[in-house]
């Protein structure tokens, strides 16, 4: 069996069912879904005074793993037209043809009632509703609004990424409380660093796409002073959450030594606002937020009964 992609059927190249369904997979992002699935599972750990059963938290990432991934393809849906421009983005499945608009719109709205569903009928009902309360903003919010419009579109949208832990905490709770919120707020100062570096590696591919990302906007002078300075609140904060959360010296010692490193990061990108010295923060960032993260559940397990 072969697939259009919405063209005239003369003009519509064949796909087969196993092209079809691995750009469905595609569509998800299952990378950034796995480094939310980091955040999540640690943070029941935390939530919880006891060890949280296989089965919630299992639950809780599928759950989560869905709403995830119909928000990224929302996200390539509406994006298709300045994915079509941008070299790290023009083969993506929706520029390619291998998935129709149509098609990845159920596809993502599927994901969406799933997640759902999962959440409130095996989970409760507040997860469920931070599930999809992540997907309507970083849908409407960030791509459908912020990313095309403003320099700050990384940084208001990146709050949707933060959501799955108030989604793990309120798994094992019911509820939200300052910790989770802070540990939010973690995610959030960690968004703008990470990404802007990543965006310096791509900047022209923005500027021919027209969307206003900061490193093609502004200068690198000022791009690299504004990650210093996010990087800088976000190792703040993660010292600030110890205490709150009654970590031992477990996170402690990680929260120093990853902060110390990711500062230095963002000095040396700073001096030289190079592409390669922005990839190495970039990669460096995707370590820290996981090992700090792993940190919390590990400190959390070594006091569970």
């Amino acid at each position: 069996m072969h697939w259009g992609i919405g063209l005239s059927r003369s003009s519509a190249p064949p796909f087969s069912l196993s092209e079809l369904v691995r750009g469905l997979v595609a569509l998800t992002k299952p990378r950034i879904v796995e480094l939310l699935l980091i955040t999540t599972v640690p943070t029941m750990f935390v939530a919880s005074s006891r060890l949280p059963s296989a089965r919630l938290v299992g639950l809780t990432l599928l759950g989560g793993s869905l709403a995830a991934g119909g928000a990224n393809a929302l996200n390539m849906v509406y994006d298709r037209d300045i994915d079509a421009k941008m070299e790290r983005t023009k083969r993506r499945p929706l520029v390619t043809g291998v998935v129709t608009p149509t098609t990845a719109t159920v596809f993502a709205l599927s994901l969406e009632l799933a997640a759902f569903l999962v959440l409130w009928l095996t989970v409760n009902l507040l997860s469920a509703a931070l599930a999809l309360s992540a997907t309507a903003f970083y849908v409407g919010v960030y791509t459908m609004w912020l990313k095309r419009s403003s320099t700050q579109n990384i940084v208001i949208g990146g709050a949707a990424g933060a959501v799955p832990v108030l989604v793990g905490w309120s798994a094992v709770t019911d509820r939200l409380s300052l910790v989770p919120l802070l540990m939010f707020g973690l995610i959030f100062l960690w968004t703008p660093p990470h990404f802007w570096a990543l965006a310096v590696r791509y900047r022209d591919d923005y500027t021919r796409a027209e969307v206003p990302m900061l490193p093609s906007v502004v200068g690198m002078r000022s791009v690299t002073r504004q990650i210093l300075l996010y990087t800088l609140a976000l190792v703040t904060l993660s010292l600030v959450l110890a205490p709150v959360a009654h970590f031992g010296l477990l996170y402690r010692s990680v929260a120093v030594v990853l902060g110390i490193g990711f500062v230095l990061q963002a000095l040396a990108l700073w001096r030289d606002p190079s592409s390669r010295r922005a990839m190495k923060l970039f990669g460096y960032s995707i370590i820290y937020l996981a090992l700090l993260f792993v940190s919390m559940g590990a400190d959390a397990l070594v006091r569970h009964p």
